[in-house]
């Protein structure tokens, strides 16, 4: 016969409750065992009862299988029991702390630590670790590092003991997280004994502060320089727009890199539009096995597309087994930069398209208006405009891009009157990347007295950047208006506004 399966091979009834509660592995046997211990509680030796309360808190705490809702209702229904036959009751936070300093609600473990303290249980360095854990996730807890650092001093928690590494390290990565640099270092020079974590806490704590320079620093005196270290310095320079730095740190990595370095890597090479070493990386994310990844193939996508290469990049799409909404805007987006409206359509369809569970967001939208504004379709552009204030496409929060976007389109089309309308009607507020898109409108078309609105509240909104009145005194010198012209630039220098010149003012927003 079969050996019985894990959710049938426990009998609470018939057997030792400590040896069967650590062997539990399912929240149907965590309910079980559960429902045995309230029963006979009272018939076990006290030590007995305290070791399978400990076990079934340590399954639902901890594992992935467990459940916190059922770990917090065991450690609330027994901790009056457990304090009253134990004499290390921290033990029962400690475990229920660390499940929820890794869960999705870290501020649970901060909200814990106050119940245990108020209960008079004393903290040891295993709370400290996993509340500071906690704090390092939570940003907008109340409870701040100094608080806890102060805390784990007073409970001799911190010190020179090489025991204390551990707790060192979460409040250093706690100050770093809240980019508390000079603390942090602080805590750095306190340590008693470093490793690759306390280097790392430091590490995190510049790059938090972009501060490049200091970081590559610390990075260089590691020890010990894990694929995480590494990742996070290429990934700095990358968002940092210095790709050259992250491809040469990138080619002196001595380990193999995870999908988190590919991505920055590729990232990299979109920034330079450096296809040949793009080229050389898919072959080595294929080579590592990551080419089956959602991130690193919409990563690749955006590198062919943002290197001219779009049948690649819609060959990457079409051959994924799991498109995310990244992966569907990014070729959209794609296409509609190109001015390639049909496919743009064509893939917006298939997004549409019944069964398909991912739907549009903002970003799918601008992209398709941008599309239709830069092939002239106003009543394509208009139509789609009133679908999406409607809700056809579902709950999309409409921004002054989307706004932005249409009144260029209008603009684009000589319609600048209905241009002026929409921005006049808009909702939310205007900014000076609409007005200008309309300025630029009203240069094309030659509409002086449309500029002349357009650069009021330009005035308004940037009064001292001067691009918009050398524009606005241009169109008035191709009209002949000389004296208008010269009075704009008195103006200018009396007002001493400056010239920014080189910048066109009727552009789209970026996607």
């Amino acid at each position: 016969m079969p050996p019985p399966s894990p959710s049938t091979s426990i009998s609470p009834e018939n057997g030792d409750l400590v040896a069967l509660s650590g062997r539990c592995s399912t929240k149907r046997n965590l309910r079980l065992l559960h429902g045995a211990l309230l029963r006979r509680r009272h018939l076990l030796p006290a030590a007995d009862a305290v070791a399978a309360l400990a076990k079934l808190l340590r399954f639902a705490a901890v594992s992935p299988a467990g459940d916190l809702r059922q770990a917090a209702a065991i450690l609330s229904t027994h901790l009056p029991f457990i304090s009253s036959v134990s004499s290390h009751p921290t033990f029962f936070y400690n475990t229920l702390m660390r499940g929820l300093a890794a869960s999705s609600s870290p501020g649970d473990a901060i909200e814990l630590f106050t119940v245990m303290r108020r209960s008079g249980a004393a903290p040891d360095a295993f709370t400290f670790t996993f509340v500071l854990k906690s704090c390092s996730r939570c940003l907008s807890g109340r409870r701040l590092p100094s608080d806890l650092h102060a805390q784990a001093i007073k409970h001799g928690c911190l010190g020179k003991l090489s025991a204390h590494t551990h707790v060192h390290n979460a409040l250093l990565h706690a100050y770093a997280c809240r980019v508390s640099v000079d603390d942090a270092c602080r805590v750095f020079e306190e340590i008693p004994v470093r490793d690759v974590v306390s280097f790392s806490g430091l590490l995190t704590a510049h790059l938090k502060a972009n501060d490049l320079d200091a970081a590559r620093d610390v990075f260089d005196q590691m020890p010990c320089q894990d694929v995480v270290s590494w990742t996070a310095m290429i990934s700095a320079y990358a968002k940092a727009c210095m790709p050259q730095e992250a491809l040469a740190l990138f080619d002196a990595m001595p380990m193999q890199p995870d999908e988190v370095t590919m991505v920055s890597i590729v990232s990299a090479c979109t920034t330079l539009g450096d296809l040949a070493t793009g080229e050389r990386v898919r072959r080595l994310i294929d080579s590592h096995g990551f080419g089956w990844m959602v991130s690193l193939r919409n990563a690749l996508m955006d590198m062919y597309a943002k290197c001219g290469c779009l049948p690649e990049a819609r060959a990457l799409f079409d051959g994924m087994m799991v498109k995310s909404l990244a992966s569907w805007n990014t070729l959209i987006s794609a296409y509609a930069s190109h001015g390639d409206l049909d496919n743009t359509i064509d893939v917006f369809h298939q997004m549409l398209a019944e069964g398909n569970t991912v739907r549009p967001d903002g970003v799918t939208l601008l992209a398709v208006l941008m599309a239709y504004a830069y092939k002239g379709c106003v009543e394509e552009g208009r139509a789609m405009f009133t679908a999406m204030q409607r809700g056809d496409y579902g709950k999309v929060q409409l921004t002054v891009e989307h706004y932005g976007c249409v009144v260029d389109m209008l603009g684009r089309a000589g319609k600048l009157e209905e241009a002026y309308q929409m921005i006049e009607q808009m909702p939310i507020p205007s900014n000076a990347v609409v007005w200008g898109a309309l300025l630029g409108a009203c240069r094309t078309h030659g509409d002086i007295n449309m500029a002349e609105r357009a650069v009021q509240e330009l005035s308004n909104l940037k009064p001292e950047e001067g691009g918009y009145y050398i524009l606005l005194s241009d169109m008035y010198t191709s009209a002949g208006r000389i004296a208008e012209a010269t009075e704009i630039r008195r103006a200018m220098n009396e007002s001493r506004v400056q010239k920014t010149t080189g910048r066109s003012t009727a552009f789209l927003p970026q996607l």
